[in-house]
């Protein structure tokens, strides 16, 4: 005998020699259901009435796109054809309606976590979120990378209204000199309106914008945004070059991640208002150095006092985590 199975998403399939009596079985979507509900039913008859092949018809309009894709490949088994060509154009599209529905998935979670946030974060610390409403005073400026892997809050555990956070490619800090940049308006802003107290320069392993600057050519591609921005930290390319250019390309921009983030600390006291605050002792600098292959955080502050003749500055208060 011949099972016939009516799936409402795709046409009959038949699966011969099936070991039931005289019946067969249909798989139905329950549109009063909250949720798409599969039921599984048999019966004796094999044409139903007109009235029941319209309510049938109607029923496949409510199928979710991704069910009635996985029932057409559900079909494709049975018949035990091979796919051609034609099944290639029906993959073509299956995969578009996928990528649709895996954009609406990547902000369902997404919402699923704020409404997480909301709940265990915000509601339970209701007071304290209204003073932030009104205003914000942060007792740090993080300049970190813009590396999805390296989010301060996430590594770092900040908390909202802890930190002021400005993220740019490779971390650099650009000098007081040069022309406006969002770093500076953040540095400007944090520092004399925010009244931080403490500014954290975080660099990090394997990054690929001072991998960049490594393989550079005398100054770059102008016409590369990257390059014109990474040529900020030339100096600490230079001075990479100079003392560990016998070492394999990766361990020079390892070292270069490092120094870089020293200049940039260097960087810093050349703004006027930022120096001020440090020699008064109302600002410190840090310095901060993830490395997500090993996970551990090196941290060290600039000792103002220390402070070296010429170029370069003095650390204190090194520590790995």
């Amino acid at each position: 005998m011949l099972l016939r199975c009516f799936v409402p998403c795709c046409p009959i399939f038949e699966i011969p020699n099936f070991p039931l009596m005289a019946s067969h079985f249909s798989i139905s979507y329950d549109p009063s259901s909250s949720t798409s509900l599969l039921s599984l039913h048999t019966q004796q008859t094999i044409f139903r009435s007109s009235d029941k092949v319209n309510e049938f018809e109607r029923t496949q309009l409510k199928i979710p796109a991704l069910f009635r894709g996985k029932a057409a490949n559900l079909q494709t088994m049975a018949s035990g054809n091979t796919p051609g060509l034609t099944q290639e154009a029906n993959n073509s599209t299956y995969e578009a309606t996928i990528d649709g529905e895996n954009n609406t998935d990547v902000f369902d979670d997404m919402k699923q976590r704020f409404l997480a946030f909301k709940k265990l974060k915000y509601m339970d610390n209701l007071e304290h979120f209204k003073k932030l409403a009104d205003a914000q005073a942060p007792k740090f400026l993080v300049i970190a990378c813009a590396d999805s892997r390296v989010c301060p809050s996430a590594v770092l555990g900040f908390q909202p209204g802890e930190a002021f956070t400005v993220r740019n490619i490779a971390n650099l800090v650009p000098s007081y000199e040069s022309g406006p940049t969002e770093t500076k308006a953040a540095l400007q802003f944090s520092v004399n309106t925010l009244e931080v107290e403490n500014i954290l320069v975080i660099g990090h392993s394997r990054c690929g914008g001072i991998q960049a600057l490594m393989s550079m050519e005398g100054e770059g591609d102008s016409r590369s945004f990257i390059h014109e921005w990474v040529i900020v930290g030339k100096k600490a390319k230079e001075s990479t070059k100079a003392v560990a250019s016998n070492l394999h390309f990766d361990h020079q921009c390892q070292h270069c991640e490092k120094t870089s983030i020293n200049h940039s600390l260097e960087r810093l006291l050349g703004y006027p208002w930022i120096e001020e605050r440090v020699r008064k002792g109302s600002l410190s600098l840090h310095g901060g150095y993830y490395d997500f292959v090993n996970c551990t955080f090196e941290k060290w502050t600039v000792d103002y006092g220390s402070k070296k003749e010429g170029s370069g500055i003095a650390v204190k208060n090194q520590s790995v985590w």
